[in-house]
């Protein structure tokens, strides 16, 4: 008993420390200095959230630039990887039909980017590359009736870069290059 007291004000103040106190303080330092990537990195469009920019969405228009294909099926609470080798009968098949789904999709297309068929780490990846975004101008301009020209100089526009210049490829973020592709619609 002598060390029951002692030990339950010590458990008492350590919750009240890390548990209300550190939370707080670190919610309101990322409030303070980065709001938009403290409240989910969410895009809106007309006062109304859409998405999250960290986040894939399934796309069924033919008129919108499409993500990479997802094994969690969009569902950001099954996000997973498909785990599957790459020589499995499985995997093989899987690859087969989605780029027979691709080229029914965009017959002109004469080289699929590995991240149009490719499953991300997380199945949720929101990002193509330029080269994956740019192979699918032929479909997007024949259903919008945007030029070939507009739409590359889009992808250009929202290309990212490497971070520090270093880390990572250049990317497109799939939704924010389809609410500019809407706007240009507009």
């Amino acid at each position: 008993m002598k060390m029951f007291l002692p030990a339950l004000r010590l458990s008492m103040v350590l919750m009240v420390i890390c548990g209300l106190l550190y939370p707080l303080v670190t919610t309101g330092i990322a409030q303070l200095l980065f709001p938009s990537q403290a409240n989910g990195s969410l895009m809106i469009q007309h006062e109304k959230v859409i998405g999250s920019s960290l986040l894939a969405q399934e796309i069924q228009s033919p008129g919108l630039f499409q993500p990479r294909a997802s094994n969690a099926n969009y569902d950001p609470t099954a996000s997973a990887g498909s785990n599957r080798a790459v020589a499995s009968e499985e995997y093989i098949g899987e690859m087969k039909d989605k780029i027979a789904q691709l080229q029914r999709e965009n017959p002109k297309l004469q080289q699929i980017p590995a991240d149009l068929v490719t499953g991300s780490g997380s199945g949720l990846d929101p990002d193509l590359s330029p080269e994956a975004a740019q192979a699918q101008i032929p479909r997007i301009s024949e259903v919008t009736g945007l030029s070939e020209q507009q739409l590359t100089e889009l992808i250009k526009e929202y290309t990212e870069g490497r971070q520090l210049g270093i880390f990572g490829e250049p990317r497109v973020n799939v939704m924010a290059l389809n609410l500019a592709l809407a706007d240009e619609l507009k």
